[in-house]
């Protein structure tokens, strides 16, 4: 194949293979030249030279700003596109500081082990034989770091691979250790910061002020270097992560980048297959996707297809080899696997090896392959359902072709209301801009366990209080008798070990889970052999690991036969079975206090940006055979959850939806599938996936006494993205209008009204009812709402 013209050809094997399915828009993007400036003169001649004899023999114009930036002192932030060399650009001036500065120091974090370890061993070979860096000793320090070696790295390691979780729980929560780092810490580099969204990145931006504040005590004042391929206003997203208010931001590219091509792909039909009512049925993403491979694989192109679950990976790959070995390629489908979180690092570390050295023809993975490895070899990419976010697509995207040949990207829609309107209105991804990074450091309830921690770290000043924006916080910290207020400031209280839920200084940073969730993992065990096969958080182990669930794992089928969670571990045996299964549950929310804000648009829609407390039990679950049947539902008795979050909700006086046609009988369906539609919708404006948000609708709340329909955070004092929800409420309604309208069926499917995640198994649901609401709330937010105050 030609390599400019191999992602079309890869396009025509698809589209002979799969006639029936509707490539909706394909996009080239053209080939650029690349623009070079020239080498700064402080650079450490031997590094200068070294990376000449690689190959490089001028930087890019981006390289030199960055650099140039850093070295001069100046927190500085490059946003280019995915293999644009941007970790050049933080290496010239950290290596020849640490090569000039015999004591220097440097601090390397990134959001996936996978990145670390690539950058990691990509930096060692750089420096080998460097005589003037044979000090550095560049190491990793993250949960894989075996136990013997973590002294060695904290006592003479000057260059720190490591991970926002690890500085919180380690380099912070015991500092001491880490005293000969911290005061000598010129350098910290936060890579692809794009992904800190959400709780996560709220998380992070509060462990990123207390990296600072712990390195102010012991005298430095490091330079940050952050680097993303993908975010929107590249500065105030790095002021907002770091807290710091003057930050260059480098934002022209002088890369160049080989042709990619860009395909917008809808699966087709199932022959014979449709719903109760007449709909015909489509082929799931991920059995298209799997058939995308193989053909990519079996026409030479290496591929990397991105799923949107761990279990998905596992079908994806052992798909893919189903239809190698069906096309006479056995001999390629032994070189497929599956990647995901959860797998044991020695797993890991292996498949990322064969990845990269060529052993594997194609992977099927999560997200966790999304960021920075390099793997020059990818020719293509297929994405598996829409990943959440523009920034996250083209994030993916620029896995293939990283070496500037021709690429294939297929995005494959999902019956689903977002893929389903992304590719069929492609400007929405192709043509808009990505995505600005929601997430709020002020979120009192992550606020409380991090100022905890922070003064269990070194007593907290008044004025570090303030910068925290956490003075109401601090008040109920002493309250609780956490805290103790001294002339030097809030000192972390001394308090026994007890049955209560409050932490102790010695427990304060496990009581903090960077990534949300519950913070505890619960272990699946294989039960013939105690083997480990993984983990799941706690929050999600009673819809993803109850007792009699499927689980798959590396090709491997188990059934659950027992979720104990009050040690944290699910048994699993070997078993397979010929069905899925999905779990089932009830949600109940209630309205906590007055709404923070409560817009009135028009007369008898009223829109509140509120706080609620959510209560969800797994009720039981239903088993899914291939042909799509459902089988009974199996109860299960499990314990109930209760969050307390944010929710955007909007009321509807029942004169509106009797106006519009909707009769009572009609309101729970109509309410309920705008629900639906509209979770589907929210991450065309807010950086959230469809799973970190929840819904409740209801014909007569008990807290409104009319009908309300509820899109709420499902993290813990919220994330971000119902506010915003709120704040761009008309234009969301209009999107989720015009998707559930443009969807051809009759009665509502997954690509407008149907939820894969919903408890209720998608009844009751009204399209045509909840397409009269939709329509009624887009003419009412089309004039400007006003505070109904």
């Amino acid at each position: 194949m030609a390599g400019q013209t191999l992602g079309q050809e890869l396009i025509e094997a698809a589209q002979k293979r799969f006639p029936e399915s509707h490539l909706t828009h394909p996009h080239t993007i053209e080939p650029r030249a690349a623009r070079y400036g020239d080498w700064p003169d402080w650079v450490l001649g031997p590094l200068q030279q070294r990376l000449i004899d690689a190959g490089i023999s001028r930087p890019y114009i981006h390289q030199v700003a960055v650099a140039e930036a850093a070295f001069g002192g100046h927190d500085v932030i490059v946003s280019t596109g995915t293999s644009s060399g941007k970790s050049l650009g933080y290496q010239l001036p950290i290596l020849t500081t640490l090569a000039t500065h015999p004591r220097a120091c440097a601090l390397y974090l990134t959001p996936t082990k996978a990145l670390g370890s690539d950058q990691l061993q990509a930096l060692t070979r750089l420096i080998s034989g460097i005589d003037e860096l044979a000090n550095v000793h560049p190491a990793p320090y993250d949960g894989d770091t075996p136990t013997e070696a973590r002294s060695t790295i904290r006592d003479h390691s000057r260059l720190v691979f490591s991970n926002p979780d690890m500085v919180h729980s380690s380099l912070l929560g015991a500092h001491e250790r880490w005293g000969r780092f911290f005061r000598n810490l010129q350098y910290i580099v936060i890579d692809e910061c794009h992904s800190y969204r959400g709780v996560f990145g709220a998380n992070v931006a509060l462990v990123i002020r207390r990296l600072l504040r712990i390195a102010a005590r012991y005298g430095a004042h490091p330079v940050i270097i952050l680097a993303s391929a993908t975010v929107a206003d590249p500065a105030d997203g790095a002021r907002r992560l770091t807290g710091r208010d003057e930050i260059l931001a480098v934002t022209e590219d002088g890369s160049a980048q080989g042709e990619r091509t860009v395909a917008l792909w809808e699966p087709g039909f199932i022959e014979g297959a449709q719903t109760p009512d007449g709909t015909p049925i489509r082929r799931a993403a991920t059995t298209e996707a799997a058939g995308l491979m193989a053909v990519a694989i079996r026409e030479g192109a290496r591929t990397l297809t991105f799923v949107r679950s761990r279990r998905a990976a596992e079908i994806v790959a052992l798909r893919t080899q189903e239809e190698l070995s069906a096309m006479g390629r056995l001999d390629f489908a032994h070189r497929v696997a599956p990647y995901r979180a959860g797998y044991l690092a020695d797993d890991r570390r292996e498949l990322e090896r064969k990845l990269d050295d060529g052993s594997l023809l194609g992977v099927a993975t999560t997200n966790a392959l999304e960021m920075g490895i390099d793997v020059g070899g990818l020719d293509a990419v297929v994405t598996a359902g829409f990943p959440g976010t523009v920034a996250s697509f083209w994030q993916q995207a620029g896995r293939a072709g990283r070496r500037g040949q021709g690429s294939l990207v297929a995005l494959v829609a999902r019956d689903d209301p977002m893929d389903t309107y992304l590719v069929h209105h492609p400007e929405a991804l192709l043509g808009r801009p990505v995505e600005r990074s929601v997430f709020n450091p002020a979120n009192p309830y992550l606020l409380r366990g991090h100022l905890y921690c922070a003064a269990v770290e070194a007593p907290l000043t008044q004025e570090e209080v303030t910068a925290f924006q956490g003075e109401q916080v601090v008040g109920e910290l002493l309250d609780m008798g956490l805290l103790r207020k001294r002339p030097q400031g809030y000192f972390a209280a001394p308090r026994p070990h007890d049955d209560s839920d409050l932490p102790t200084p010695d427990t304060a940073h496990s009581a903090v889970a960077i990534r949300g969730g519950a913070g505890q993992e619960v272990m699946i065990v294989d039960m013939t052999d105690s083997r480990l096969l993984g983990t799941v958080d706690a929050a999600r182990a009673a819809a993803q690991v109850h007792t009699g669930a499927v689980y798959l794992h590396q090709g491997e089928s188990f059934v659950i036969e027992e979720l104990d969670l009050d040690n944290y571990l699910a048994l699993a045996r070997p078993d397979e079975p010929e069905y899925t299964t999905s779990a089932r549950s009830t949600t109940d929310i209630r309205i906590l206090g007055e709404p923070d804000q409560l817009i009135s648009y028009g007369a008898g829609l009223w829109v509140a940006n509120v706080e609620v407390e959510v209560s969800d039990r797994v009720t039981g679950y239903v088993v899914r055979f291939p042909d799509g049947t459902v089988g009974e539902h199996i109860p299960l008795d499990l314990p109930e959850q209760r969050l307390v979050t944010r929710a955007v909700a909007y009321t509807v006086d029942p004169l509106v939806l009797t106006a519009a046609g909707i009769t009572a009988g009609e309101i729970p369906g109509a309410l309920h599938a705008a629900e639906h539609a509209a979770i589907g919708l929210l991450p065309l404006l807010a950086t959230c996936d469809r799973w970190d948000i929840g819904g409740v609708s209801t014909a007569l709340h008990a807290d409104t006494g009319l009908p309300t329909v509820f899109v709420y955070d499902g993290h813990p004092g919220g994330a971000g993205f119902a506010d915003e929800g709120f704040r761009r409420f008309p234009e969301w309604i209009a999107a989720t209008y015009r998707a559930v309208r443009a969807c051809e069926c009759e009665s509502g499917c997954p690509s407008c009204v149907q939820s894969p995640k919903c408890g209720n198994g998608n009844n009751p649901l009204d399209k045509q009812a909840a397409l009269r609401l939709l329509d009624a709330l887009h003419t009412l937010t089309s004039s400007e709402g006003q505070p109904a105050r």
